[in-house]
């Protein structure tokens, strides 16, 4: 019962009653439970958003495969079986997934919690007393110094008619939080979810490059081995040696550094999946492509798919209701009550005719001068569901963005990544024709080391622009929402602790 509710007071206890008393009373009951289907406020209806019929970086329409083609175990596509065993663990050991589903819980909770105050409150209240009334109590009377029991068995009931629907647009409100707190539980596994893939491609590619410059050093040996040669022959300075062990050393270097990335990025996955970074590793294992094709859909998918969305929609259908629930509050709570038991001075009598009393009565409370109060309240809660309206329209244009930003990433990267290739294959044949070239005395080292140095950089670049092109794409399914989607993972309100339905 809220604040503006009034209780009935029992009248004296009374036995029985002429059947006219009954009259005005029922005459009220049924004209309560007429206006028990009005509720105030406005029915909610969700606001529209511009979409636009195509993704500007996914092509026309046609080629936009429909991202019920992306499974609910999206990191498959990928197809790295150690990356599946990594995002199966989440679910059953990441803290900050168990807290948003023990959110939701608690927001299951509050919905039958609400949904209670569509039902009267009943309390029983047994007493035993031992009274001795005063002899010199004005005025006297048989009892005045006389001892005596009382033993009293009373039951009160209590209702408050639904009659403007506050209750009503509670539960809806309560409803719709449950809603949204399911959406926010799927947005915090999805997080998760795509942390731990794209972590696991930085330690991946970090690998990659461990490999690469592991690779390199192997190379800058021979460099130096033959430097010293010829060295030794008296066809090369002691510059040339000094150079190439400079480049070798420098490369060692680069390889150990590393480990310092990998190291973190393997940590953050251990504790993404809920485990002590001292007990958790994983293999050496370099990063592979190309980067796997993302059903990309249509942009009106997208409202359907990103658990962001739907939760900020949530939000929206509660705020509209608490302009219902703050409305109600101009019209008067209107309670029933009922009491009724048994009393007698003796246990042996309790249950007997004589002991019964009861009483029946209805009241109605109105606020006649809050100052502006309900005014202010009601306005606040405008206020409130302007602003969910604006964050709903916000989050609708972000995810948009999202799905652009990566999909541009991804189509600039495979341009990129061809190019590199290129570019690779032109730095190693350089090598291989300065490397000749000194040993046949045309060129200094300088030119080998500066066509080594190049190739490097070039066979590094293109590591990087595959780590980044699997981080996209890994950002990409993120933004198009994973494998959720709304019209299956959003429970149904009308199932939500078996409320009944009403105000919506």
């Amino acid at each position: 019962m809220n604040g503006t509710q009034l209780r009935i007071p029992n009248p004296e206890p009374r036995v029985g009653g002429a059947e006219s008393r009954w009259v005005p009373l029922a005459a009220l009951v049924s004209s309560l439970l007429v206006t028990a289907g009005c509720v105030v406020g406005p029915n909610y209806k969700r606001p529209g958003v511009t979409v636009p019929p195509a993704y500007k970086e996914g092509g026309s329409t046609a080629t936009q495969a429909s991202t019920q083609n992306l499974q609910e175990k999206w990191w498959e596509v990928f197809g790295d079986p150690q990356l599946n065993s990594l995002e199966d663990q989440i679910r059953i050991s990441n803290q900050n997934l168990k807290a948003s589903e023990a959110q939701y819980r608690q927001a299951r909770a509050l919905v039958r919690l609400y949904r209670a105050e569509y039902y009267p409150t009943a309390t029983v209240t047994p007493s035993i007393s031992r009274i001795r009334n005063s002899d010199n109590k004005p005025p006297r009377s048989a009892l005045s110094g006389k001892s005596f029991n009382d033993f009293v068995l009373v039951g009160d009931l209590s209702y408050e008619v639904d009659a403007w629907g506050r209750v009503r647009r509670t539960v809806e409100a309560a409803r719709a939080n449950v809603e949204a707190s399911a959406a926010d539980l799927a947005t915090v596994n999805l997080s998760v979810q795509s942390e731990v893939a794209f972590d696991y491609f930085e330690l991946r590619s970090a690998d990659a490059q461990k490999k690469l410059l592991d690779s390199t050093v192997g190379d800058f040996e021979k460099s130096l081995q033959l430097t010293e040669n010829r060295h030794t022959g008296g066809l090369a300075s002691d510059l040339d040696v000094q150079q190439a062990r400079t480049q070798l050393e420098t490369t060692r270097a680069e390889a150990t550094d590393v480990g310092v990335a990998r190291a973190q990025f393997e940590h953050a996955i251990a504790v993404l999946i809920g485990k002590p970074p001292s007990s958790f590793s994983l293999a050496f294992s370099p990063v592979t492509g190309p980067a796997p094709a993302v059903p990309l859909g249509l942009p009106s998918q997208l409202l359907e798919r990103r658990p962001d969305v739907a939760a900020t929609e949530r939000q929206m259908a509660a705020a509209n209701a608490q302009i219902g629930i703050a409305k109600a509050a101009y019209f008067p709570a209107i309670t029933l009550g009922a009491a009724g038991g048994f009393e007698s001075g003796t246990l042996g009598t309790l249950f007997q005719g004589p002991g019964l009393f009861y009483s029946l009565g209805a009241a109605a409370a109105q606020t006649v001068f809050d100052a502006g109060q309900r005014r202010a309240n009601v306005e606040a809660q405008q206020a409130a569901y302007d602003q969910t309206v604006a964050n709903y329209r916000q989050t609708v244009l972000t995810a948009f963005q999202d799905v652009e930003d990566n999909l541009a990433a991804l189509r600039i990267l495979e341009q990129e990544a061809k190019t590199q290739d290129v570019a690779v294959e032109a730095a190693r044949r350089s090598v291989v024709l300065s490397t000749n070239q000194y040993k046949g005395g045309v060129t200094s080292y300088l030119t080998v080391l500066t066509a080594q140095s190049a190739a490097l950089a070039d066979e590094r670049s293109a590591v990087d622009i595959l780590r980044r092109r699997m981080d996209a794409s890994v950002l990409l399914m993120k933004a198009l929402g994973g494998g959720w989607d709304v019209t299956t993972n959003i429970p149904r309100a009308d199932a939500l602790a078996g409320a009944p339905s009403g105000g919506r």
